[in-house]
């Protein structure tokens, strides 16, 4: 679906969190940055993947990587996931897709049986300088961090 691709710049972006609070590419320069794409909060699959990054935080942690959370849904519904979750990184609130389009990632999809256009899972693994080091579009929800840190 993205047509970015390992070796392009990230798209420059601004967005606010669950809180509010803006976050913009430019916040993360000199640390890997993960930032994942899904559907939508508190849905079954995007509630395993986020569990998964929160169960293997510390790995992230200790491998200098910050971790984004983004779907189109309100700050209410993101901050409703994060605390019930206990998601200790920011879910971004991109209810004009501006973040979604510029990564790529809305498009046409189908489930059960039924096309509409919406986010597809995506994850990009951002370097230090801002380099595009890995994008996972097959993500695996249940081993999502092994599929990032191995």
């Amino acid at each position: 679906m993205t047509t970015l691709q390992k070796g392009d710049k990230a798209p420059q972006f601004s967005a606010k969190d669950q809180d509010g609070i803006l976050h913009s590419l430019a916040d993360y320069k000199g640390k890997k940055l993960v930032i994942f794409f899904y559907p939508k909060a508190n849905t079954p699959t995007c509630t395993v993947e986020a569990c998964n990054l929160k169960d293997n935080f510390e790995r992230f942690k200790s491998g200098n990587y910050e971790l984004l959370g983004v779907s189109a849904d309100k700050e209410k519904a993101q901050s409703n996931f994060k605390k019930k979750f206990d998601l200790p990184y920011p879910l971004l609130a991109d209810e004009d897709k501006s973040v979604i389009n510029a990564f790529g990632v809305w498009g046409p999809k189908k489930f059960m049986g039924r096309e509409f256009d919406g986010i597809h899972r995506t994850t990009f693994v951002i370097d230090e300088k801002g380099v595009i080091e890995e994008v996972i579009t097959d993500v695996k929800s249940k081993i999502h961090a092994d599929q990032i840190l191995t």
